[in-house]
């Protein structure tokens, strides 16, 4: 008896390994493969301008990256004591505001330097919901642009809106075309429920037609199926965490697995299998550590 609807994908043309160059962008689902990626022993940037849930923000920060082009204060505001960045998640807020352009600006160059290694690009994109700055206020650099992150300011400030289909595709198919390299798109099987049920559908619909388009349109384009294998195979709530939204453990164990075996050749997984377990005894701290 068949108690799962599995998800089948054939492994890929595109193949890495340890020599080969990782960049990951997008939400926090990003986080949570490139943690496994690292300890794996692969050499990889993951969210170098922190976490980014909407496609608008996202490729924003590719395109600066791919540039070199530094924000300026423009592109900062201050509220309650911190200066934080319109473009950037709030890792890189600060009370300081040089160092927080210093911050923000060492990532873009770091990422420029390191797209010049022509690294496989993965992005995943969390949702369709995307605040668009509106606060009169706000420098003529950023009226009516999208931002990455609200920082906790006054929602009045913002208009948010769900994207649409054209609207991602049109923004990152000059960004594709800009870097030549190859890009793996997935959607994050988070599930943003704010909007509610339907809501988020909605939103995840969106994201996966938008990407179906960009992968239809370039064969340097692909997509891996994380938000199916959650929705489809893992269809059970012992696979999310108390929040009902995130993914346990386990899951994502399930996916990286089934990443493993999509991407990389059974030498590559047996290497990455070896790097974590040397990974996981440096974690290791003795009880009884030897006196010096």
């Amino acid at each position: 008896m068949q108690l799962f609807t599995p998800v089948n994908i054939a492994p890929s043309p595109l193949r890495i390994d340890h020599q080969t160059p990782l960049l990951l962008v997008g939400s926090c689902f990003t986080d949570e493969v490139g943690a496994r990626l690292q300890a794996a022993g692969f050499e990889c940037l993951c969210n170098p301008f922190g976490t980014l849930y909407n496609p608008f923000s996202v490729a924003l920060c590719l395109q600066k990256a791919v540039n070199d082009e530094p924000i300026g204060s423009e592109h900062l505001v201050q509220h309650e004591g911190l200066w934080h960045s319109w473009l950037h998640h709030g890792r890189f807020s600060d009370s300081d505001k040089q160092t927080v352009l210093h911050s923000c600006n060492e990532a873009i160059h770091a990422t420029h330097h390191f797209l010049q290694r022509s690294p496989v690009v993965f992005c995943t994109f969390g949702t369709a919901y995307t605040f668009f700055l509106s606060d009169p206020s706000a420098s003529s650099a950023m009226q009516g642009r999208p931002v990455a992150n609200c920082h906790k300011l006054p929602a009045a400030m913002f208009r948010r809106r769900r994207l649409s289909v054209s609207e991602i595709v049109e923004c990152w198919q000059p960004l594709v075309s800009a870097l030549s390299v190859p890009f793996v798109f997935t959607v994050s099987p988070i599930r943003h429920l704010a909007d509610g049920a339907h809501g988020n559908q909605l939103s995840k619909s969106t994201l996966l037609l938008a990407v179906d388009q960009l992968v239809r349109d370039s064969d340097r384009c692909g997509y891996f199926d994380s938000y199916e294998i959650l929705m489809d195979e893992l269809r059970d709530y012992r696979f999310y965490a108390r929040d009902l939204c995130h993914p346990t453990d386990v899951a994502v164990d399930i996916i990286w697995e089934r990443f493993q075996q999509t991407y990389m050749t059974d030498e590559t997984r047996t290497l990455a299998r070896q790097k974590e377990k040397e990974w996981r005894q440096r974690q290791h701290r003795p009880l009884h550590p030897p006196q010096q």
